[in-house]
């Protein structure tokens, strides 16, 4: 049985899916108007990796994610570069692909912007303003936050607190607009004619940021869903402001499971410009060969517990990944003289750390513990490895058992460069590319070619797997 950290109860419960064998979940994604940086892939993978380990598990995830393709931020650079709005959404949309796809980012089922849900969103602010939680002032809509029973209950703040730190974050012009100021923005009114808007009932605007997410899990989910995630950061008011305007809406529990990953640090400091240790994944791509190394230190670490980056933390990490490929090799290079059959006691031990490691994941997907029991596979394997004779299954099923739990972490490409050559190996990293962003026509092509080349490509829900004819 499953338990999570729910954000809410600030307990661990145990999970329980609505539809039993699936899971509906939801996780914040980037605003495009950067590359995204280090904190932004921590949480992507995070919630990669509890994906990966619901569908290990044998659930099947309808995964929807977004991007905040309109917002300040984004008005802001695009005014900086000269450019309309889009164009700076559209490349930093992209530029979330390239950087991901070589971290092995599962794509999202649905990965909706927000500009393509407008008119849901439209929707969405008339009926809050129908049952009375949202008006309309000035062009803006705005949320009444203390109409709607149990503000800020996620973030465990009351509203005398919410409502001081409120007032000392607006200006005199939003206070007049406000009937509270703790009441928040769905709607906000175009005060510029070279600003990105659309014709709504209030004129001419664009949406708040919080009902973006709202609007896009109802749509592509359920008015109730299982699981959402985000960073710890997003609790408030992002997410505590979701729950408010979709109970609203709906009258009913909007989200079961609140998963929240820790932060990043840089150097043991907070990741800030102005300190100048804002790191991009681009960037860390650009000067670093091996993406599943930055790709293990992000995994590895327990969901909500906080990382430390550091050149050091990046070569522990590389170390440990290396530790793991060698005993891949050593017992990889050993099945060609393999003999048939099995033994018994090296077939229990695998069980027994497979067993340990689906006890750690259970538990709050600790990452951590899990990694361990991998480490102890290492040391089966290698020991293993030097015996002078060797069984066929038992050692298939070491190195499988071993690819299989690091798929879970999104680590592959254990078995790659061994015997492959450069010409194949392409075609394997093509494919991956291909199926990330859905060609699947291009996919079965690559996949006929490798099989004319003597190389059996099979998908997994862990991922691309591949061995000789």
């Amino acid at each position: 049985m499953i338990h999570v950290y729910n954000t809410l109860s600030r307990e661990k419960e145990a999970f329980h899916a609505i539809t039993p064998g699936k899971v509906n979940m939801y996780v914040c994604g980037p605003t495009v108007y950067n590359y995204i940086h280090i904190g932004n892939a921590r949480s992507a993978i995070a919630f990669d990796v509890i994906r990966r380990y619901l569908e290990y598990s044998g659930y099947v995830v309808n995964y929807v994610s977004n991007f905040t393709d309109v917002d300040d931020k984004i008005i802001q650079r695009a005014r900086e570069e000269g450019v309309d709005e889009m164009t700076i959404a559209d490349k930093y949309a992209k530029a979330f692909d390239e950087d991901t796809i070589p971290l092995n980012i599962k794509p999202a089922t649905t990965r909706s912007r927000a500009t393509a849900v407008i008119p849901d969103i439209i929707a969405f602010v008339e009926d809050l303003i129908h049952k009375g939680y949202a008006y309309e002032s000035a062009g803006d809509v705005y949320f009444r936050a203390k109409k709607f029973k149990g503000y800020g209950i996620l973030a465990h703040q009351d509203l005398a607190e919410m409502e001081a730190n409120a007032d000392g974050r607006l200006d005199d012009q939003e206070l007049t607009r406000k009937e509270d100021p703790i009441d928040f923005a769905v709607w906000k009114a175009s005060h510029s004619s070279d600003e990105i808007s659309w014709v709504s009932p209030w004129g001419k605007g664009r949406p708040g940021w919080h009902i973006e997410c709202s609007v896009m899990a109802q749509k592509y989910l359920a008015d109730t869903i299982d699981i959402h995630g985000g960073g710890i950061d997003l609790a408030f008011p992002h997410h505590t402001n979701e729950i408010a305007q979709s109970e609203a809406r709906t009258g009913q529990t909007f989200v079961n499971y609140w998963l929240h990953n820790g932060f990043v640090n840089v150097n043991d400091e907070k990741m800030s410009k102005s300190l100048g240790n804002f790191t991009t994944v681009h960037d860390m791509l650009a000067h670093y060969d091996d993406p599943m190394v930055i790709r293990y230190l992000l995994a590895t670490t327990q969901y909500r517990r906080p990382i430390n980056y550091t050149p050091d933390t990046l070569e522990q990490a590389r170390a440990e990944l290396e530790r793991i490929r060698t005993a891949y090799r050593n017992v990889f290079f050993r099945i060609r003289t393999a003999k048939t059959g099995h033994d018994d006691s090296v077939d229990y031990a695998i069980a027994e750390h497979i067993s340990h490691f689906r006890e750690a994941m259970d538990d709050d997907f600790n990452t951590q513990n899990a990694i361990a029991s991998i480490f102890e596979l290492v040391t089966i394997a290698n020991n293993y490895a030097s015996h002078d004779e060797i069984k066929l299954d038992t050692a298939t099923r070491l190195i499988h058992t071993i690819a299989d739990l690091m798929n879970v972490f999104g680590i592959n490409g254990l078995s790659e460069h061994l015997t492959l050559s450069a010409e194949a190996q392409a075609l394997l990293d093509k494919r991956v590319q291909a199926r990330a962003v859905r060609d699947f026509n291009l996919s079965d092509q690559l996949r006929d070619q490798l099989s004319d080349m003597g190389i059996i490509v099979e998908d997994t829900t862990q991922g691309q797997r591949w061995h000789h004819a």
